[in-house]
């Protein structure tokens, strides 16, 4: 979960004139990388190896 101050940080980071995709695109990308690292946290992934067995005739 993003918390205002976070929001506000990436605000102030931007340059003085930018698109609101610009600013959904931070702020989605910094929202998705918090969530991937609570659930790695939490232990709620997929080892490699088993994403590798998953994917395997993608992969090719």
């Amino acid at each position: 979960m993003l918390t205002r101050e976070t929001v506000l940080e990436q605000i102030k980071a931007m340059p003085e004139t930018f698109s609101i995709d610009e600013l959904m695109e931070k702020l989605l990308f910094i929202y998705n990388v918090e969530t991937g690292l609570e659930q790695s946290k939490k232990n709620q992934v997929t080892p490699h190896k088993e994403i590798k067995e998953k994917y395997k005739k993608w992969l090719q």
